[in-house]
């Protein structure tokens, strides 16, 4: 079923960004080209780091550990692939493989989300917020004019000219189309804005605590168990919230927010095969 959210995502997103194209810029040019400028600076913006984070996401591998691995944090075993588990690495039954540093399979990606896809996937979804946050400030007039300003325009034809059918035609069916867009736009808005920004939610604050979700299940088990007999279970890999950030952003080495702002390919921290522990 990848391959078709793949495509799902694809035409939604693009049918979405041709009627930002259609109807908002000559609304705008009409109504305050100043206010316009502004808009197709900030929208490609958006719209570049969209495009480029959830390429790089649907594109990159995750990360899997190597054949003939030796590692002397290696513990474990996987039971499926028969092959040592580094710390972090989880066995993805859609990928049929283990991968580094595993939070979940992605459907909408057709790919794991793992070590070096984690940053992609958590910018691809906080652009797509930006995204409609931004489709909200400048469509909000737009729609407003669309449904409820032509109650107070003046929309009077001569009936007596010979093409005034024909005008009222084209504009009664231009209203329509437009109607039809605005309300698609609207409601997938709605609906992606608050499943997704419950996503990112979620995953900003695994991100703080300095885990997956998957070690998110794993951690609460030991903090449970080891709560009965007065013990405190402590996250080896969390570093504090600000440490925890900069390491997931890729913002060591003297990198810059420029990084975050604008598309990188610059890598994780670490290989992924072994962790630091605090």
């Amino acid at each position: 079923l990848g391959p078709i959210f793949v495509a799902t995502i694809t035409i939604v997103g693009s049918a979405i960004v041709a009627i930002a194209y259609i109807i908002g810029i000559p609304y705008w040019w009409n109504r305050n080209a100043y206010v316009l400028m502004i808009a197709i600076v900030i929208g490609h913006w958006l719209l570049i780091n969209i495009v480029f984070h959830y390429w790089m996401a649907l594109r990159t591998d995750p990360g899997t550990p190597p054949e003939g691995l030796l590692l002397s944090q290696v513990v474990t075993i996987c039971k499926k692939c028969i092959a040592p588990k580094p710390p972090r690495t989880h066995h993805c039954s859609v990928c049929n493989r283990c991968i580094l540093k595993m939070d979940h399979h992605c459907p909408w990606l057709n790919n794991c989300i793992g070590h070096f896809t984690h940053r992609y996937f958590f910018l691809f979804c906080s652009y797509i917020l930006l995204g409609i946050l931004y489709l909200m400030i400048f469509g909000y007039s737009i729609a407003y004019d669309e449904y409820f300003g032509n109650l107070h325009k003046d929309t009077t034809i001569n009936t007596k000219a010979p093409d005034a059918a024909t005008v009222l035609e084209s504009r009664n069916g231009t209203a329509t189309a437009h109607r039809y867009c605005i309300t698609f736009t609207v409601l997938v808005c709605i609906g992606v804005f608050f499943a997704l920004g419950a996503l990112t939610a979620w995953h900003a604050q695994l991100i703080t605590r300095g885990e997956t979700s998957i070690e998110a299940h794993i951690n609460k088990k030991e903090r449970e168990r080891l709560a009965k007999d007065s013990i405190i279970y402590r996250n080896p890999y969390d570093f504090g919230p600000q440490q925890n950030w900069k390491q997931f952003l890729g913002l060591t080495h003297d990198r810059s927010w420029k990084r975050v702002l604008l598309p990188s390919r610059h890598l994780p921290e670490g290989n992924g095969l072994t962790w630091g522990t605090e």
